[in-house]
């Protein structure tokens, strides 16, 4: 019988699976209190079953570069 490591496959072009809760606390080395603020900063989350969250990466990255470009912006500002 193989290995599940010799049985993985490829996801489909365009598919992108939705990450957990704690899988992107592991991405970005956060805890948990973390992401919740920034849930409230408005990082897009997608609803899934129950009360549960998802988050799809590409739009947190775009959203976490977004508050970077705004937070560097400030800092310009304040400066001046």
């Amino acid at each position: 019988m193989p290995k599940k490591s010799e049985r993985l496959t490829a996801l489909p072009a365009g598919l992108v699976p939705l990450l957990t809760m704690p899988q992107i606390e592991t991405y970005y080395g956060v805890s948990d209190w973390q992401i919740l603020q920034w849930i409230k900063q408005g990082m897009p989350t997608v609803p899934f079953a129950g009360r549960q969250r998802r988050f799809d990466l590409a739009k947190v990255q775009a959203w976490m570069a977004e508050q970077d470009a705004d937070s560097s912006e400030q800092l310009v500002a304040a400066s001046a």
